[in-house]
């Protein structure tokens, strides 16, 4: 029997990538042994002809390609979820447009799911050339800190580009979640998963929307989802600062009592002081405020996107 691929591409002000990156993969289809394909575009909010693009291969092939349109941006992880959402394939791979996920490692990941006891295949970088230095460096302190602080591993320079089952992909869609880190999702979710590795990829045209700034946001937000070790810090510094400060007080009021002098003495340093710990007392009610905000976007149940157009 005949079984289906479907692709997901999360697109964002991709209109040159669109046409490229169907090629590329029509190239490698008679490599697939006879694997119907099933693409899923879906335009997060892009304001050029990102949608015309998905428009016009809907018309060249109504049969195989299909394109959601969200009324705003909601970002790539409402993206991705719909086109998961959407999929009806056997198979179910995420790929980015600008085809830094290499299209021709597609055939042997699916041979690996179809002949080895694996439910998923991914894929992880094995350098970061072409990334600004700082770039880089921060993400790789990520991986390490996040990995530390989680009970929920996340491989280093792993990509949402992966191949999975459609029982890994039911499970993934059960976690309905609103505030959404796909990294950790698919590895919390479990099942055998194998990691092919390869070499970074240029884009083949267009400029990345993500810059550091979105990236650091982004990173927040996956401690934050999948782990509480920021809040656990905040309650020990807290319990450690009173610790000591009880232990000054005391001194201060010994000392006192012991040598005289004027009790003002040293407003300086204690001003000094004061200003650093209302800094780390504000520092610790941010991270409060943070889980907080996402119990928030919880609680409302808004939905994670609103389609505008869909074929």
């Amino acid at each position: 029997m005949t079984k289906k691929l479907s692709i997901i591409v999360p697109c964002y002000y991709e209109e040159e990538t669109i046409p490229l990156f169907y090629e590329a993969v029509e190239k490698v289809k008679k490599e697939l042994n006879g694997i119907e394909l099933e693409y899923w575009f879906v335009n997060d909010g892009s304001q050029d002809g990102t949608l015309d693009e998905m428009r016009k291969l809907n018309a060249k092939d109504k049969e195989h390609v299909h394109y959601v349109s969200f009324s705003r941006n909601f970002g790539k992880e409402a993206a991705l979820y719909c086109g998961l959402q959407q999929a009806t394939g056997d198979y179910i791979t995420v790929m980015d447009a600008d085809l830094q996920d290499p299209p021709d490692m597609l055939p042997e990941m699916i041979e690996i799911l179809e002949n080895e006891d694996y439910d998923c295949v991914g894929t992880r970088r094995t350098n970061r050339k072409g990334e600004p230095p700082i770039r880089s460096f921060f993400a790789r302190m990520f991986y390490k800190l996040i990995n530390k602080i989680s009970d929920t591993e996340i491989v280093d320079g792993a990509r949402d580009f992966r191949v999975m089952t459609r029982q890994m992909v039911d499970a993934i869609l059960s976690m309905t979640e609103y505030n959404r880190f796909s990294k950790g999702i698919f590895s919390w979710v479990g099942f055998n998963t194998k990691y092919l590795e390869y070499k970074n990829q240029e884009r083949v045209a267009g400029t990345t929307s993500w810059n550091f700034w979105s990236l650091l946001k982004y990173s927040i937000d996956g401690i934050v989802n999948f782990s509480q070790a920021p809040l656990d810090i905040a309650v020990y510094f807290g319990m450690l600062t009173s610790f000591f400060s009880g232990i000054g007080i005391v001194w201060i009021i010994i000392r006192y009592f012991l040598e005289g002098g004027d009790p003002t003495t040293g407003w300086t340093s204690t001003i000094c002081l004061l200003l650093f710990f209302s800094g780390i007392q504000l520092m610790c009610l941010g991270i409060v405020g943070k889980y907080i905000g996402k119990i928030f976007s919880e609680v409302k149940r808004r939905p994670v996107y609103i389609i505008k157009e869909k074929k």
